[in-house]
């Protein structure tokens, strides 16, 4: 089987970034990026359904530049003045940086974490952080392990629900144009299933890069050819670049 079309199921552009501009080149294959869910804000009603006082907490913490995007729209639409003292928490530095985009970054009190939740709680256990109030700003869809973690460090904390992940229409989408799928979370499989309830892989290539979207391709009976990242794979682009070479991996 040569390999000529990739689609990953992620917003981009693979011009844009040089490890696929690469591959596009080196190889003559086709990538194409097309998000398969989106993450939408609460509305302002299904927030207070929650019954949480955002003002109440002083340390929020992030997982996603999607769920910091619907937490201050939140608090804009409730006016909720957000203190100078406010503690922020992010399980990555790329999206601690993108709280620049409501916060001035550097006057801020903002922690980040090496891109997994355990990284975050660790840094929250911190004796210095002892007496805040943690609150967890989470979309609908949460590991119940991240709950878990916090549990266990005795710290008050809360999860409060901010956004909603929806399916976007892929009717337009032929997947057997493609003889890899490269996914990244977990609701791509729903999205996936909900989209095409009578898809059959065929001879295509999956490829998973996360824990999460390895158990949901697990349990949906769907097997990928490469899980990662790990050391041989460090990079979706290196993953790839196997199947290209060789299409028969797994």
């Amino acid at each position: 089987m040569k390999i000529d079309r990739i689609i990953i199921a992620q917003p981009g552009v693979a011009s844009a970034n040089p490890h696929y501009a690469n591959l596009i080149h080196k190889y003559n294959v086709k990538i194409d990026f097309k998000p398969f869910f989106s993450m939408v804000p609460l509305s302002v009603r299904e927030f207070r359904a929650q019954k949480v006082n955002i003002p109440d907490y002083t340390a929020i913490v992030f997982t996603s530049k999607g769920t910091i995007d619907a937490f201050f729209k939140l608090c804009l639409e409730q006016r909720i003045k957000i203190p100078d003292s406010q503690k922020y928490f992010c399980t990555s530095e790329n999206i601690s940086y993108y709280l620049q985009k409501h916060i001035i970054y550097r006057k801020r009190k903002i922690f980040y974490g090496d891109g997994t939740f355990a990284s975050v709680v660790k840094l929250a256990k911190a004796e210095k952080h002892k007496d805040d109030k943690f609150l967890l700003a989470s979309p609908d869809h949460i590991y119940p392990e991240w709950i878990s973690m916090f549990q266990e460090t005795k710290l008050k904390f809360a999860s409060a629900v901010v956004a909603k992940f929806v399916d976007n229409d892929l009717k337009d989408l032929n997947l057997n144009d493609y003889q890899i799928i490269a996914f990244y979370n977990a609701m791509d499989i729903t999205s996936l299933k909900n989209n095409f309830p009578n898809y059959k892989p065929g001879d295509t290539k999956f490829v998973a890069f996360g824990s999460g979207i390895r158990k949901a391709m697990t349990e949906a009976g769907l097997n990928y050819a490469i899980g990662g990242p790990t050391s041989e794979f460090p990079s979706l682009a290196n993953a790839l670049e196997k199947l290209i070479v060789e299409p028969d991996y797994d």
